[in-house]
């Protein structure tokens, strides 16, 4: 049985591969954190967040997201870059999401950078 989170992943990726990114890695883990999805955008590299809040009581999905947050995904980014050969064009994307569902999705493009 799969958790919300991971449904709320399956809808992420569902949307951005009908946007036409392609999958390059999911939950990719290092010792510095994860990054949910990572896919290609023509050239361009896209490291993504997908977060999901059922509840605005506390700022909602992009308010999670939050700069501690956006370190590690950096630093997960950095690491795995160091992995790849050359230095591709990147971006850190974020997928919103306020239930479990395909209406609703909010796709934010350069979220946050260095």
């Amino acid at each position: 049985m799969t958790s919300p989170g991971e449904q709320a992943e399956i809808l992420a990726l569902r949307y951005l591969k009908s946007q036409g990114l392609n999958l390059i890695a999911q939950n990719y883990r290092c010792r510095y954190g994860e990054i949910d999805l990572i896919m290609r955008d023509g050239k361009t590299l896209v490291f993504t967040e997908v977060r999901m809040r059922k509840s605005n009581a506390f700022g909602g999905a992009l308010a999670s997201v939050d700069s501690h947050k956006q370190r590690r995904i950096l630093a997960a980014a950095r690491h795995y870059l160091s992995e790849q050969r050359g230095l591709p064009i990147c971006r850190c994307d974020v997928v919103l999401l306020n239930s479990v569902s395909e209406q609703g999705i909010e796709w934010i493009q350069n979220a946050f950078s260095e």
